[in-house]
């Protein structure tokens, strides 16, 4: 039997396939609803990729639940609600995580202005001119230029890792140094 044939099954012939941890049944129970449950997704998603994010995520946690479907009502309602509540997660990751970032750039930019206050712009350039190479490099591409780490990393014939990790260095001996010239 084709997938194609299978998603022409009904709802608790394909539940108990899937069960039985059949890839086919697994496939056509997802091709019978994915595009309907896509678009629920899209309604909760800012774009296309998100939205395909919490199908996919959505699509999971149907699978590991499916046991406890208990055939009462619809099976697509039942679905929906999953694919719902993924959505409500992602919104709420995604808000944590943008909170720790915008926290964590708050504190990043007062604890830098503190540094900075009463240091010359040639003392610092002095800084960073005496920062290990390679870093003080990624420092000035990245932060003066305003290349992406993927470009330096081209630029540069190292990787993106590198490229980014060379910029945490730099940031931490230049904040060091700082520190040390404001006496802490």
């Amino acid at each position: 039997m084709s997938v194609r044939d299978l998603q022409k099954l009904e709802d608790k012939d394909l539940i108990e396939g899937c069960l039985k941890n059949d890839r086919l049944y697994q496939e056509a129970l997802y091709r019978k609803y994915a595009d309907g449950m896509y678009r629920v997704a899209w309604t909760y998603a800012k774009d296309e990729d998100e939205a395909a994010d919490i199908l996919q995520d959505g699509f999971i946690n149907v699978f590991r639940k499916l046991n406890r479907y208990k055939f009462e009502g619809s099976f697509e309602g039942w679905i929906r609600r999953i694919i719902i509540n993924k959505a409500l997660e992602h919104y709420r990751a995604k808000r944590r995580k943008e909170e720790v970032i915008r926290e964590y750039n708050e504190h990043q930019s007062h604890s830098t202005d503190e540094l900075l206050s009463g240091i010359q712009a040639k003392e610092l350039v002095n800084m960073v001119n005496h920062l290990p190479e390679k870093a003080a490099l990624v420092l000035k591409l990245y932060a003066i230029e305003g290349y992406a780490h993927r470009e330096i990393a081209d630029m540069m014939g190292i990787s993106e890792g590198t490229s980014k990790s060379q910029l945490n260095r730099a940031r931490g001996l230049l904040r060091e140094k700082l520190n040390r010239l404001n006496g802490e």
